[in-house]
């Protein structure tokens, strides 16, 4: 496996990939790996025939009073962890390297990102379309694969694509659980024994609202409102309980066509997200 720290490297070494013939697969990560990173890697690695990783906690998608300093990080786990599934290479820019001193160009999407994270964390989603892009013109992957659990950022990547025409198709993987239900989070690692416990309301109150759905339950209030009581009665402070179209993110009143039911919730000073599709 390659550790490769500038963009000239990265894109020469891709580049020497795709003249041997060779299709390239890419996971973009902040780093402190779980199951859930590797089961992208998995998906990259049946899809393509080499996987890269990045691995950059990009400062641009956090906000001033977010958790950038303290996000958790350990290079030499992740390290040993894309070794042993079998990535070719891991791309570990600092972030001087892939912003400018005097950086004033960024990607925007305007639609997709009014609601959810969107709304609730400014800035967000610019930092993080800018980033993805720019990771994409440095690794120039011929497929890359982003998390369900991200729902709003693997629909908005999808559609920056489309967009702007990147040569590159998006995977987006199932979401993947711990065995209690817990979404697989580098953000789990902040909870305390008690908060883990309490953040499971999350994860029931969404099997709870996808029981309801299938047995005929299509207001979108009575749904949501079902899931923040039970997440509010265990403790957690709620951003949003929302029920969108999948199609454009934008609030619904009955369950009729594809949606997702989306949470964000603070659970102590841990900010968890999750969701389920529904239809």
């Amino acid at each position: 496996m390659i550790i490769v720290r500038t963009t000239q490297a990265m894109r020469e070494l891709s580049r020497s990939w795709h003249r041997a013939g060779e299709t390239l697969g890419f996971v973009p990560t902040m780093g402190y790996l779980h199951d859930g990173h590797l089961s992208l890697v998995k998906a990259a690695a049946e899809a393509t025939d080499r996987v890269v990783v990045s691995i950059f906690v990009n400062p641009t998608q956090f906000g001033p009073d977010e958790d950038l300093d303290n996000y958790p990080r350990d290079f030499e786990r992740d390290e040993a962890l894309c070794r042993e599934a079998g990535v070719a290479a891991v791309f570990y820019p600092e972030s001087a390297t892939m912003y400018a001193a005097d950086h004033s160009t960024w990607v925007v999407e305007e639609r997709l990102t009014e609601t959810l994270c969107g709304a609730a964390r400014p800035g967000h989603f610019r930092g993080v379309t800018t980033v993805v892009a720019k990771l994409f013109h440095i690794v120039e992957p011929d497929v890359a694969v982003f998390g369900r659990k991200d729902a709003q950022q693997a629909l908005v990547i999808q559609r920056m694509v489309r967009d702007l025409d990147f040569a590159v198709r998006v995977v987006v993987a199932p979401l993947v659980r711990e065995q209690d239900g817990l979404a697989m989070s580098s953000r789990n690692k902040y909870l305390s024994p008690d908060e883990r416990r309490r953040a499971l309301s999350i994860s029931r109150g969404l099997e709870q609202a996808k029981h309801r759905y299938e047995q005929g339950e299509r207001d979108a209030k009575a749904i949501c409102d079902a899931v923040a009581g039970g997440i509010a009665e265990a403790g957690g402070r709620i951003d949003y309980v929302a029920m969108m179209a999948r199609a454009d993110l934008r609030p619904v009143e009955r369950a009729d066509g594809p949606v997702v039911l989306a949470v964000a919730t603070y659970v102590g000073r841990t900010r968890l997200i999750d969701n389920v599709f529904l239809g």
